[in-house]
């Protein structure tokens, strides 16, 4: 654990001239330690060792776990396709009706993979402490359409609001649980990724995600650990719903124009974003990692409160070469200032 605050490190990255990153990435550590995306899913220890060999090879902010977003949705009884190099996905839905939603059980946290996530949060806290280590866990809504369908539940908002508030309800009280389970292994925030939510209009999002999500936060977040709110779903069209939720920080994916999404964020939280973790930490050539993070980075120049990331998890087989050009770009920026 960090020596100072969650409160303190915002802080002081406001208050300081130069940028700093935190981009969401624990694949390529996942490379760097020779092991699978399946092996470092399934297995808490490997996924630890995941976060470390990136946490000491690049001058990150904060380290990240893993961006999962079918653990959840297992613990609760989901079918999970896993291979051995990409991320894991639900199968189908299990969920069909009002019925099905009233008769759902709220899992403990012992269920299915959920004891490996929480070991590899205890790992890390106890070994990183020259920076925030910011786990992660799905959030109400996203969850909700990975249980019912999410075509289905973008229907079942408006033919049956009250089935769909019950199994927000529900899905809500169990990332709670496993929220303060995590912050009880020491680590220092959550980064709670929303995507779904940007399938709606800023005022469902804040009836069916937002007033969920802000609940949360309203329970485990204090001065020693901040709620990361992300959204890659949002195009700019719901980020009055996210704040709505006073989290300590705001993820926004490539989809978005930080230069405008920012405007809606508090000077006192973080803006974090949003480089495309495919088109560019992927799929792009070193140059174009560059000149792409030193255009965001110029862009964002008025803005202390913003931080560089991805838009996004970084996926498998990102090159270390672009992620080695996105920390340079980085650092001549501020060394320009």
């Amino acid at each position: 654990m960090m020596k100072t605050t969650m409160k303190q490190w915002i802080d002081g990255i406001i208050k300081n001239n130069n940028t700093v990153a935190v981009p969401v990435m624990t694949h390529p550590g996942i490379e760097l330690i020779n092991h699978t995306v399946k092996e470092a899913c399934c297995d808490g220890q490997v996924h630890f060792e995941a976060i470390k060999a990136l946490a000491e090879k690049y001058p990150t902010a904060a380290a990240t776990v893993i961006m999962d977003l079918t653990v959840e949705a297992e613990a609760f009884g989901a079918e999970i396709h896993f291979t051995e190099d990409a991320v894991p996905a639900v199968i189908g839905h299990m969920l069909n009706n009002a019925d099905d939603i009233k008769a759902l059980k709220v899992p403990s946290l012992k269920a299915a993979r959920v004891p490996a996530y929480l070991k590899a949060n205890l790992l890390s806290a106890r070994a990183i402490s020259d920076r925030p280590v910011l786990s992660g866990c799905i959030g109400p809504f996203s969850l909700a359409g990975r249980l019912y369908d999410m075509s289905e539940i973008m229907v079942l908002i408006y033919q049956d609001p009250d089935a769909a508030h019950t199994l927000l309800a529900k899905c809500t009280e169990f990332i709670l649980k496993y929220c303060k389970a995590l912050k009880a292994t020491g680590v220092d925030g959550v980064v709670m990724a929303e995507p779904a939510a940007g399938l709606m209009s800023d005022d469902d999002c804040k009836r069916f995600s937002s007033d969920y999500v802000k609940y949360i936060v309203e329970q485990v977040q204090d001065d020693t650990f901040s709620v990361v709110l992300h959204n890659c779903g949002n195009t700019g069209h719901c980020t009055k719903a996210m704040v709505a939720t006073g989290s300590a920080a705001y993820h926004f994916g490539n989809k978005c124009d930080m230069r405008e999404v920012i405007k809606d964020v508090p000077p006192t939280a973080l803006a974090m974003g949003n480089i495309d973790p495919v088109s560019v930490f992927k799929e792009g050539t070193p140059e174009q990692m560059y000149e792409t993070t030193t255009r965001l980075l110029q862009d964002m120049k008025q803005y202390p409160n913003f931080v560089l990331s991805s838009g996004c998890d970084t996926p498998p087989h990102t090159p270390m070469e672009n992620i080695d050009a996105f920390f340079k770009a980085l650092d001549d920026y501020n060394n320009s200032l």
